[in-house]
């Protein structure tokens, strides 16, 4: 079975890199390639000194910031539920959902499959909650995937 083609035999460049030459001095001093300090790989990219979008919003905000928010505290406050639910999410943090601790049968040799079916069985009894089963199933299908190295 013969795999190699003609240009790894003959050593040849293929047709597309007919014409490269390497740039000189690009190398760093210890001989390594790679950037150059000082040298830019994309000379025409944005001037030094140039501020990112990001940051001109910013200072545009310091300047006017707090009369924004007063705007949007008062339509809030005259009933704007659009406002409101701004106004709450910076306030309060969203409500974050925690598992709490269970015990329930479940055999540690069994196939995964079934104890899968034993955690399905324990939310269908009422012993964990929905939401719990579904991280514990979570898991033993993450453990399934697992590979001994």
């Amino acid at each position: 079975m013969e795999s190699s083609t003609k240009n790894e035999s003959t050593n040849e460049k293929p047709g597309w890199l007919q014409n490269y030459v390497p740039q000189q001095g690009l190398t760093r001093p210890n001989g390594s390639r790679g950037f150059v300090p000082g040298v830019s790989g994309n000379p025409a990219g944005r001037p030094k000194g140039t501020k990112a979008k990001k940051t001109l919003i910013a200072q545009e905000f310091e300047k006017d910031g707090s009369k924004v928010a007063r705007v949007v505290i008062d339509a809030a406050l005259a009933g704007d539920i659009s406002a409101a639910n701004l106004v709450l999410q910076r306030l309060v943090p969203p409500l974050k959902v925690r598992a709490e601790k269970v015990q329930f049968e479940l055999d540690g040799r069994a196939p995964l499959t079934y104890q899968a079916g034993q955690v399905l069985v324990a939310v269908a009894q009422g012993v964990i909650d929905p939401y719990t089963g579904q991280i514990l199933i979570n898991c033993i299908s993450s453990f399934a995937g697992l590979r001994d190295c």
